[in-house]
């Protein structure tokens, strides 16, 4: 094997998942601390898979009631009215600004169904021992971890909506029930990409016994 190849695990280096420093653990069984930020250094995190399996499939059962319950109600004259977020896609559109509404779409949809299907294409790929494509699946795993900080898109709108809209008794606005399914999975999306371990990826094309 070439000094190009030869991956950090099978040169016997540990990376700090905090700082990124490439250090020398202190044994196989105890690596110790990373001598630049003093993180505890971890071989592989452990039960990664099973603890990311398990809050995306929490959040794939949160995301049906997030798109079917109401998000915002608004009140008028006594009498509700009721907004999911693809109704609010739809009068968006259908009111002109259909910019804002492409924009609600693709942050309030596709980003978190995106996510989902991202986060378990790589946790069925490792658990495959898929040894191919590591850079761009690796890319993917960044991509997740980026975005899942601005995929509270909805929340925010109602938020502000709900505050400002409070002309009692004539009209006021209140968060739905989907409110809460919604900041569900994108908060469940979120420590999922964090309890991942990228790490695996490139496990399968590792020699025999040199995978922790």
């Amino acid at each position: 094997m070439t000094a190009a190849a030869l991956s950090a695990a099978q040169a016997g280096l540990l990376s700090c998942e905090t700082c990124g420093l490439l250090a020398r653990p202190i044994t196989r069984t105890e690596p110790g601390h990373c001598p630049r930020c003093g993180a505890v250094l971890e071989w592989r995190r452990h039960h990664s898979i099973q603890f990311t399996w398990a809050l995306v499939i929490a959040a794939a059962i949160c995301y049906i009631p997030a798109n079917v319950l109401p998000v915002l109600v608004t009140n008028a004259f006594g009498k509700p009215d009721p907004d999911t977020i693809i109704s609010g896609v739809i009068f968006l559109y259908t009111s002109g600004s259909w910019p804002l509404a492409l924009i609600v779409l693709i942050a309030s949809v596709m980003v978190p169904l995106g996510k989902l299907a991202a986060l378990a294409y790589l946790l069925i790929s490792v658990q495959r021992g898929s040894a191919t494509s590591n850079k761009e699946r690796t890319r993917l795993y960044r991509l997740v971890e980026l975005i899942g900080r601005w995929s509270m898109l909805d929340v925010f709108v109602d938020t502000f909506t709900v505050a400002l809209v409070q002309l009692q008794p004539l009209m006021w606005v209140d968060p739905g029930p989907g409110v809460l399914f919604f900041a569900a999975v994108v908060v469940l999306t979120m420590i999922a990409a964090e309890t991942f371990d990228p790490r695996l990826i490139w496990d399968a094309g590792a020699a025999p016994g040199e995978s922790r």
